[in-house]
């Protein structure tokens, strides 16, 4: 059983990693603990550069922080919330809204 356990996770990490969406998650802190390579594409932040940084502060413009941070709140406390755009800054500084 744990070595299908593992194949399982190594699938749904490669579903991850390649999916056409960006997809990144945080911890009950904010910080980031997943990043896949379309996020990584889109904002030019390599998994290693984001992993462990508050989303929130870090990536997401000033005028969303409190929207955003609400909406992750919601989501990691369980309660669904409705398909939420915000923008995210990419490396360069440009911004880019994200679904």
């Amino acid at each position: 059983i744990e070595e299908e356990m593992t194949r399982v996770a190594k699938e749904l990490q490669t579903f991850i990693d390649t999916a056409n969406a960006p997809i990144f998650g945080i911890d009950a802190k904010g910080r980031v603990n997943e990043w896949n390579n379309k996020a990584g594409e889109i904002t030019g932040f390599t998994r290693d550069e984001v992993m462990g940084q508050n989303l929130v502060e870090v990536y997401i413009t000033e005028e969303y922080r409190v929207s955003v941070r609400e909406v992750l709140d919601n989501a990691l406390s369980g309660r669904e919330a409705a398909n939420f755009e915000f923008p995210l800054f990419t490396k360069d500084q440009r911004r880019v809204d994200v679904l």
